[in-house]
């Protein structure tokens, strides 16, 4: 994961917390930039409590968030956490949301491509390996459709 300060943002889901941590180069006025990208109704929180200290901001803006940093900054660093454990159920699997934690990592979410390794326990319900994953991503500019 990078640090602040680093050349390239970064956005991580993490499976258990509540918000989406982000870092992004300085600028000097960091949150309304991200007012303006996702909306001024948001309530970005500065949590200087850790270090590098990073931006805590409501998992719903995800998709939105990746698209404004990377149109941005060039490109930004997505690291998304899955737990292998949680069974992967037809909700997920006719999804439109990008907002997939389950057993899949995202691989069924919305009627992906079905792996061997994926096992059918009853109609709609899939589980896979035990544990938990976390998948990196880099996000460019020319990837975002705007």
């Amino acid at each position: 994961m990078r640090v602040q300060g680093a050349n390239r943002p970064w956005v991580r889901r993490g499976y258990d917390e509540k918000r989406l941590w982000m870092a992004m180069p300085y600028m000097p006025h960091s949150r309304a930039w991200l007012h303006g990208a996702l909306g001024e109704f948001i309530r970005p929180h500065w949590n200087r409590s850790v270090s590098p200290g990073r931006w805590e901001i409501a998992k719903p803006h995800l998709k939105v968030l990746i698209e404004a940093l990377a149109s941005h900054f060039g490109e930004v660093d997505v690291y998304l956490e899955f737990s292998t454990t949680e069974q992967c159920h037809e909700k997920c699997q006719t999804a439109g949301g990008d907002d997939c934690t389950c057993s899949c990592r995202g691989e069924q979410h919305g009627g992906g491509t079905y792996w061997t390794e994926w096992l059918m326990v009853r109609e709609g319900v899939l589980i896979g390996p035990v544990g938990r994953v976390e998948r990196h991503y880099i996000v460019r500019s020319e990837d975002v459709c705007r």
